[in-house]
């Protein structure tokens, strides 16, 4: 499913337009981006938790020449499931 087949059940569902359902999406997008740059994990109840957390610094080999480089540590976003969405997969 792409962004806009998401939308078009979303608006269908809520019995909204489309137009609406985009900017809600963009708005919910918005807020979770802007607290996982405050560095703030996002629960959201029988989904999960969303957090950014540090990857270490790591050696690497570049295949093709053997050499080693050194990837530097960096902050990436990372989800949680919550029990009641993995129960759903059992």
């Amino acid at each position: 499913m792409n962004n806009k087949e998401f939308i078009a059940k979303l608006a269908k569902k809520c019995g909204i337009t489309t137009a609406e359902a985009t900017a809600n999406v963009e708005s919910f997008v918005n807020v979770m981006t802007a607290r996982l740059k405050e560095n703030e994990q996002l629960n959201i109840s029988g989904f999960g938790v969303l957090e950014v957390k540090m990857r270490k610094e790591r050696l690497s080999v570049n295949p093709k020449t053997g050499q080693r480089f050194l990837i530097p540590p960096k902050l990436v976003p990372s989800f949680r499931p919550s029990s009641k969405l993995k129960d759903k997969f059992k």
